[in-house]
């Protein structure tokens, strides 16, 4: 019998101890709602393959952070107040890699601000700006498709969020992953999670939100505009432009240089034609490390604790705003360039102002041939497409200088 009954107390206390219980005390509940969110990720990511190079590490970081007991990340060791591990506002990096877990080591990438830039230098070696360079005038309707950015920053204003957390989530109306993921990890790191998150998602659904805002802002007329073929570009050409972006841009906002120069190094890379060995690393290995570690550990940030409150619900719907007011600044700047040029730009390729690449001119062009089969927009609207890497660059440079 007391054997039975020491058996009893045995198993009885593994099971108070185990994971399983921790779901049941106090907001544990939250960790299981996060791990069945995470499994839809997952779905999202596997078998619609939405976003699934970020998505499926992001929603797996986030399973393995919402497993009670398992101790792979420690987000009170990035809370400023906690003095064991911030000393005059720095990070003790030491403390974290002494005491920390898995991913709490792999997050100092972001927390660091790692990460994103080398994100961007892979951008830049797979990335073409001759459309840019043929048309300069794309640039104008990048720009334009950031007004989502502004947007979004005062209307979470007006929610009564601070600075630092609005100007976080405008960045999601860049539509650009990695530096929504730079400038909330300099500015509000607490709402990294699900500022990620609803950035990728929106990057994963711009063929779902951006066609009807670009029928909406178009008439018939204006999107079976066919456009001119754009000159060839010289090499030179392609070889002087990274470098004199980076020079004006970091002049004008040394915030930016970062992300710009890490950009325009890999297009330099990519056009000089003599560096192919470490540019093909750039855009593969080193692109493919950087992702996973990204992803898994922005999902590691996503706590039920913190993800599961009113403030996520605010980003979401921002988040989504941002986005679509990001689309129709493109679409209408469009239609102003139609008007001036006498018919001959047409409005879709505004909409890929927005800094997904290539997704968002894959849809100008879809767009457009629903309307006139034989109507080629891809190569116009990878101008304004290149136009809103970097703009999105730009304007976290202007955040990150204003709030920062």
């Amino acid at each position: 019998m007391n054997i039975w009954t020491s058996f009893l107390e045995t198993v009885t206390g593994i099971l108070n101890e185990s994971g399983f219980a921790q779901f049941f005390i106090g907001e544990g509940y939250k960790n299981l709602i996060m791990i069945a969110v995470a499994c839809g990720l997952l779905v999202l990511a596997i078998k619609f393959e939405f976003e699934p190079l970020l998505l499926l590490p992001i929603a797996f970081g986030m399973l393995l952070a919402n497993l009670p007991g398992a101790g792979l990340y420690h987000p009170e060791f990035f809370d400023t107040a906690n003095t064991a591990f911030w000393h005059d506002g720095h990070l003790l990096v030491g403390e974290v890699v002494k005491q920390g877990g898995l991913l709490d080591i792999l997050y100092l990438g972001v927390k660091l601000g790692i990460y994103p830039p080398l994100i961007f230098l892979g951008i830049g070696c797979m990335t073409d700006f001759s459309p840019l360079i043929s048309n300069p005038k794309s640039l104008l309707l990048g720009a334009a498709a950031q007004l989502g950015i502004f947007i979004a920053f005062i209307g979470a204003l007006l929610l009564g969020m601070n600075e630092n957390v609005a100007a976080s989530i405008g960045i999601i109306g860049g539509a650009d992953g990695p530096t929504a993921i730079f400038v909330t990890s300099k500015l509000a790191p607490q709402y990294l999670g699900p500022i990620a998150v609803a950035a990728y998602s929106y990057m994963a659904l711009i063929p779902v939100i951006q066609p009807p805002i670009m029928k909406l802002l178009t008439t018939e007329k204006e999107r079976k505009v066919r456009m001119d073929t754009l000159r060839q570009v010289s090499k030179t050409e392609k070889i002087i432009f990274p470098v004199a972006v980076t020079i004006i841009v970091s002049l004008l906002l040394p915030s930016a240089a970062v992300l710009v120069g890490m950009l325009m190094l890999g297009n330099l890379m990519k056009e000089c034609g003599v560096v192919d060995r470490i540019c093909k690393t750039a855009q593969n290995e080193l692109m493919n490390i950087v992702t996973i570690f990204l992803g898994i550990t922005v999902g590691a940030t996503t706590n039920g604790a913190s993800f599961l409150n009113v403030d996520t619900l605010k980003i979401v719907g921002m988040g989504l705003a941002a986005f679509c007011f990001g689309t129709a600044g493109g679409v209408l700047l469009g239609k102003v360039m139609y008007l001036v040029t006498g018919g001959k730009v047409n409005p879709l390729i505004g909409s890929a102002g927005v800094s997904a690449v290539p997704m968002a001119a894959r849809v100008s062009q879809k767009v457009g041939q629903q309307y006139d089969p034989g109507n080629f927009l891809l190569m116009h609207a990878m101008g304004p497409n290149v136009a809103g890497v970097i703009g999105s660059a730009v304007a976290a440079g202007v955040l990150l200088n204003l709030f920062g």
